[in-house]
């Protein structure tokens, strides 16, 4: 199961197990402002051709860069994602793959993070660009 920061505003504990980041097998191992971190299995998240599916890239880039939109977040304001591009670069067919989530702005209306997908090999196989929107934390959260 994925670990969630435990400091992030607006998170509803109750949906946690609906998570699709635990789904997916994403595990999130490393949290900081600048720099986020997290692995996701190729097995489960294949495509016909038995490759890992390019929405299953954008998924582990839309977590990572979204938790790390919300450490960055002000206080009071919440990150939801407002526009993500993948550009995948080579195939991964097996173990795992982890991505870096790192800052390329972080403003008090809009953050931008680029986040590196690599395989075990070391070797890049998506580039992802992430920006949210930071919205006013939801009443009660």
């Amino acid at each position: 199961m994925a670990n969630i920061p435990g400091n992030l505003p607006g998170i509803r504990q109750d949906l946690v197990d609906q998570w699709l980041p635990n789904r997916m097998g994403i595990e999130i191992t490393e949290w900081q402002p600048d720099r986020v971190v997290g692995t996701m299995p190729v097995a489960g998240n294949l495509q016909p051709y038995g490759l890992l599916h390019g929405g299953a890239n954008a998924t582990l880039a839309e977590t990572l860069g979204s938790t790390a939109a919300a450490l960055n977040a002000p206080d009071g304001k919440v990150a939801m994602g407002l526009e993500l591009s993948c550009t995948h670069h080579r195939a991964a067919l097996s173990g795992h793959v982890t991505g870096v989530a790192t800052p390329i702005h972080t403003g008090r209306s809009t953050s931008t993070f680029e986040i590196v997908i690599t395989d075990e090999a070391g070797k890049r196989t998506c580039t992802a660009r992430l920006t949210c929107i930071l919205r006013d934390t939801p009443p009660g959260s």
